[in-house]
């Protein structure tokens, strides 16, 4: 299903859903009142972000370190690898959806309820901003302790009233934080209203690092060799560009034409460099627009180039990346590679990522246009926020890790 049609279900069915589920679960409690349960097993629900599996490892980490049971996730299937970047959660304990249609949407949904039972789900933490869909997953698992963002007194978003710890969304401070807020609100041993009340530190949103080995950096500079002959990893820093951008919010694509300027710049500045056009198989077409319009021997197609899970091999071996805000910047700050981030719609203050960075960012009147109040979709046709920012500025910009290599 493509994004829209995805908004349009959430709407028009979430909300009569979510309203006569809410009516439900209120009518049993009046029966049944379940009494606090110390957290065990933990499930948290994000399903559409690659990049938020990313930025939410901070709070799970903290979270597996406080709880005596299990840690589990529930993901759209297509996002499932996202988890095993870090592999804080296990395995056999991720779960996925599948998105593919409305039948197997349904199918593998009444098969998660299950599962949650089958694992003696006790307390669920539901991360998005804005689903009525993970709503009524976290209404009806089963679990006793239901942690999640809460409007209160703010208008728009209805997603019933399923929670049991209801945490006040900050929209002035990093998601990142945010998500702490739930883990924090979820080990509570006192009700506040609205959780937390608490100053959260930088230090707590560090982001783990994966390990990578010498072996798994000779294969990535193997098969880069293999793209470009006579490389020499000695000689040629490798130098990444991320042109694309999903299609949750094409609003955050900056023109081909201006990243092939911003290459010829860069090869032209340094001329023992390479750059790789990085991308998914599925974006193959588009980076060999993106090396046609560069037609140089030193800008290569590297888009599929290696697989998923070899990306953070590929980042330990390049100078730094140039991207979109997309998920490469939060896979890539997993490594110690620098990324320079492009954004527009949204903005680094809540979305940058973890790792070092510098974000590029004009911080229009308009920006950051998408939010949790709009279910991140903006009217926008015309995203000057982006359009903005010239191939002069980005180069500038990229200029004094260009200097250091040399």
């Amino acid at each position: 299903m493509n994004v829209d049609t995805m908004r349009a279900i959430d709407r028009y069915a979430g909300i009569p859903l979510t309203f006569l589920g809410t009516l439900l679960t209120k009518t049993a409690g009046l029966f049944r009142s379940a009494p606090y349960q110390k957290p065990r097993n933990v499930l948290l629900v994000e399903l559409s972000e690659m990049g938020s599996a990313i930025l939410v490892d901070p709070a799970m980490r903290k979270l597996r370190s406080q709880i005596d049971g299990e840690l589990y996730f529930v993901i759209f299937s297509k996002n499932k690898v996202s988890l095993q970047l870090l592999n804080t959660v296990k395995e056999e304990n991720i779960f996925t959806i599948d998105e593919g249609g409305m039948v197997p949407l349904a199918l593998s949904t009444l098969r998660f309820f299950k599962w949650c039972r089958e694992k003696q789900i006790d307390s669920v933490i539901d991360l998005e901003l804005f689903s009525r869909f993970t709503a009524l997953m976290t209404g009806f698992s089963g679990a006793t302790n239901r942690v999640g963002f809460h409007s209160f007194h703010n208008e728009g978003l209805y997603r019933g009233d399923f929670l049991t710890h209801k945490v006040a969304y900050n929209p002035h401070q990093h998601i990142a934080k945010n998500f702490v807020a739930l883990v924090d609100a979820l080990m509570s041993s006192e009700q506040q209203l609205p959780f937390t009340k608490r100053i959260i530190d930088d230090s707590e949103i560090a982001i783990a690092k994966t390990e990578v080995t010498e072996t798994q950096k000779r294969e990535v500079l193997e098969i880069i060799a293999e793209k470009y002959a006579g490389f020499d990893p000695e000689v040629n820093p490798v130098i990444l560009v991320n042109s694309n951008a999903s299609d949750l919010l094409p609003q955050r694509r900056w023109d081909r034409e201006n990243y092939c300027e911003v290459i010829k710049k860069v090869l032209a500045y340094n001329d023992k460099a390479i750059v790789l056009l990085t991308g998914a198989p599925s974006e193959h077409d588009g980076a060999q627009a993106l090396a046609d319009c560069v037609d140089d021997a030193r800008c290569i197609n590297f888009a599929g180039g290696v697989k998923f899970l070899q990306l953070p091999h590929l980042y330990s071996v390049c100078a730094f990346m140039l991207t979109n805000d997309s998920g490469p910047a939060h896979f890539a700050s997993i490594t110690d590679m620098h990324t320079f981030v492009i954004f527009g719609p949204e903005t680094p203050a809540l979305y940058g990522s973890l790792g070092p960075t510098t974000p590029i960012f004009a911080g229009m009147a308009c920006s950051p246009c998408v939010s949790a109040a709009n279910h991140r979709k903006t009217p926008c046709t015309d995203n000057q926020c982006i359009k903005v920012i010239t191939p002069e500025w980005v180069f500038e910009t990229l200029k004094p890790k260009l200097d250091a290599l040399a």
